[in-house]
């Protein structure tokens, strides 16, 4: 079957679309010999594609893996970095690294820490990052000032922002002190900074993000900088909560 160069890297797990996109502008991709541009096709079954010089084969394609990980700070959610700063791929061991097209699922930001899943499942990648899917994510975070309880409403209930109009979100208030509000803000979307950007722009900025679950995926007492591999039972459970999702749009 012809299809984008990019969506193959994906299906095959080489990498997300976003990563599959990066490593054709970096000239790492060719078709038949000849460097691929973006939105250029191919057929695998015809067609000899390589990736950093090795020929890919899809009767050797990696078997996939899913991760959780309990990201610290300072960490860039990406698979590499071309200011050289730390990123997630650093915290896993070689044997994960090398060959396996592992990447992050979204993203948190470099001061953010918590839930982060790391697979080279690329259709699941899609599924769970696409804007139509609204995966519940919970955070638990640290604003600057007591925020009011009228803000907090606005807020959960949604309102017009950056020109679109936000989903609902569940707010709960679990301390007030010191001039600082913590709370716990489960969201169905993820726009990029969202909790940072409207909490700045109600005028009480985040001092700590930590998102605690992604779905029913929680990090519990995983320490910072270590993962686990999710259950077969777990990651039944996660494709069959993205089928729900989809079904439900």
């Amino acid at each position: 079957m012809i299809e984008r160069v990019q969506k193959i890297l994906r299906e095959w797990g080489i990498a997300s679309r976003r990563e599959a996109e990066t490593m054709i502008l970096q000239g790492r991709v060719k078709v038949n010999g000849v460097n691929t541009q973006l939105g250029d096709k191919a057929n695998p079954s015809i067609d000899t594609i390589e990736v950093d010089g090795k020929i890919l084969n899809k009767n050797y394609r990696p078997s996939l893996v899913y991760l959780l990980l309990n990201k610290p700070k300072d960490y860039i959610c990406t698979c590499d970095d071309p200011e050289g700063r730390k990123t997630v791929m650093d915290l896993l061991p070689p044997q994960l690294k090398s060959g396996k097209g592992l990447h992050p699922v979204g993203r948190l930001d470099r001061n953010s820490t918590g839930a982060l899943l790391l697979t080279n499942d690329g259709e699941l990648t899609l599924n769970l990052t696409h804007p139509r899917y609204h995966l519940e994510k919970t955070y638990i975070v640290t604003l600057k000032g007591n925020i009011p309880n009228k803000i907090i409403q606005q807020w959960s209930e949604g309102f017009m922002w950056e020109g679109k109009q936000t989903l609902p979100a569940e707010i709960t208030v679990n301390q007030r002190h010191n001039n600082q509000t913590k709370m716990e803000i489960i969201l169905q979307e993820g726009r990029n900074r969202q909790i940072r950007n409207i909490a700045e722009f109600f005028g009480y900025p985040v001092i700590s993000l930590h998102r605690k679950a992604i779905g029913f995926l929680k990090v519990g007492s995983l320490p910072y900088g270590n993962y686990r591999h999710l259950t077969k039972e777990e990651i039944t459970i996660l494709k069959q909560s993205e089928k729900l999702v989809r079904n439900q749009i």
